[in-house]
């Protein structure tokens, strides 16, 4: 079960990896990936468009992000083409309609050796950041900014880019 399972356990922060034998990368932190900004999507933005701004962009994934900073998912062009020509979506259905809501988070502050035990299993992860938000009234509440998504090729690059042989 999970609760035995080391990699499970370091993944989901309750447990802190011990591994003898660390890479020389294994404890620097996420922020030192330099990731460039994410492509956010609202949910309301429709599979055509998604399709259009992923393509025009570049991207081949995108968060979906709804107004009040909630984090919904991951679009990704391949999901949404699929899901589109299975006739599972319209493109004019809302991209929350092809979002996959099973994602991992990672901080700015871990270490890349916990992202390479998240992308183990995981195509990709979503780089989020902690910020206090206040209100008029004067009450106020942590909110997650979505920093960037990293995928395993953004750890092979650096790890190649810096090797220390």
């Amino acid at each position: 079960s999970k609760f035995v399972n080391d990699k499970w356990m370091i993944k989901n922060g309750f447990l802190n990896d011990v591994q003898e034998h660390k890479p020389w990368w294994w404890n620097i932190k996420v922020q030192k990936l330099n990731l460039s900004a994410p492509l956010i999507l609202l949910p309301e933005v429709s599979c055509q468009k998604a399709i259009e701004i992923l393509q025009e962009k570049g991207y081949d994934q995108a968060p979906v992000v709804a107004e009040s900073g909630l984090i919904l998912g991951m679009v990704t062009l391949s999901n949404t083409l699929t899901s589109v020509l299975a006739g599972s979506a319209e493109f004019s259905d809302p991209v929350t309609k092809v979002t996959y809501d099973q994602f991992s988070k990672i901080g700015l502050e871990d270490s890349l050796g916990k992202l390479s035990c998240i992308l183990e299993n995981d195509h990709f992860a979503i780089v989020v950041h902690e910020q206090m938000q206040c209100s008029g009234n004067g009450s106020s509440f942590m909110k997650q900014m979505v920093f960037g998504v990293v995928t395993a090729m953004d750890l092979l690059t650096f790890v190649s880019r810096n090797d220390k042989k």
